[in-house]
């Protein structure tokens, strides 16, 4: 049965936890009386994607990490049960991210939420990109999962973890239906990405990433780091696509707004009846993957 899910395309209040989730919760409200099933919020979208590590050397960010640390979420905290109370009160499935602190560390987190509004996923990025290193920890296979939903088997990966084919190929060998592809990417080449995904896992792919721009970061904050209204940071470029890879609706650039499309299992069945990367078009005879999803600890006792 075809089911309505949406992107929240959308700019966080920067590094402000409880004023972007504010903004999280109207979303989820306004994509709830749409009749979505499911919204996805851009990486890290509380209480911002951390741009200015690619403006800043590296340990002279000071003023932007203390801010990010002291608005961070952790889990589970009153920031994750307002966002399950707006998940519970819309019956909808939310998947967003977060700037996840535990002890003293930040993890780049996709969050999930079921109807009821309970806690049902949770994937740390497994591999920072470049300057990411600086402020975000390793996530490991503990938490390469997938959440079952009653129109698809959702789950995904984050921004430059879409670009490693084994993560994918995880993906893949859980069934996954409804990918989930948050970014701060956008390249010219980014759409064509999630195309192949769809074409490649013959699965429905969402993208989104922030809309942002210089003039969204506090005056205070700005300095000679960040310019004005017309200093894009990121413009967005919301998709949905299809199994396949036609493009159902995006990308849409440099605007806030929810964007929607129905997903059908159905048409997932139908497609991996020509080409199913884990089952009839896979060779295990030749290739195999093994995946680890121990929760890997620096130190045991026992």
């Amino acid at each position: 049965m075809p089911t309505t899910v949406a992107v929240a395309q959308a700019a966080p209040v920067f590094l402000d936890r409880d004023a972007t989730i504010d903004k999280a919760c109207a979303l989820i409200k306004e994509a709830g009386a749409n009749d979505a099933a499911l919204v996805l919020f851009p990486e890290t979208f509380v209480p911002t994607y951390p741009d200015w590590v690619w403006r800043l050397p590296a340990w002279s960010d000071g003023r932007f990490v203390r801010r990010l640390y002291d608005q961070a979420v952790t889990v589970p905290s009153p920031a994750t049960e307002r966002i399950g109370a707006a998940a519970r009160e819309s019956a909808m499935y939310v998947a967003i991210g977060v700037n996840e602190l535990d002890g003293g560390t930040l993890y780049n987190t996709l969050l999930y939420f079921d109807p009821q509004g309970a806690l049902v996923g949770r994937h740390r990025k497994l591999m920072p990109t470049g300057g990411e290193r600086t402020v975000w920890g390793y996530g490991d296979g503990s938490t390469l999962g997938v959440v079952p939903t009653p129109f698809g088997v959702v789950g995904g990966l984050i921004c430059w973890e879409n670009y490693m084919p084994l993560a994918r190929a995880a993906m893949y060998g859980q069934g996954v239906e409804i990918y989930l592809a948050p970014t701060w990417d956008n390249d010219d080449t980014w759409i064509a990405t999630l195309q192949h995904i769809a074409k490649e896992g013959r699965c429905y792919v969402l993208g989104v990433a922030p809309v942002l721009r210089g003039s969204d970061v506090p005056a205070e904050l700005r300095r000679d780091t960040y310019g004005g209204a017309d200093d894009w940071m990121s413009k967005g470029l919301g998709t949905i696509v299809a199994p396949g890879g036609a493009i159902l609706t995006g990308p849409v650039a440099e605007e806030e707004t929810l964007i929607y499309a129905e997903v059908d299992p159905g048409e997932v069945a139908r497609q991996r009846q020509m080409f199913d990367p884990v089952g009839h078009y896979s060779r295990p005879d030749v290739f195999s993957l093994h995946v680890d999803t121990s929760r890997q600890q620096s130190v045991t006792f026992g």
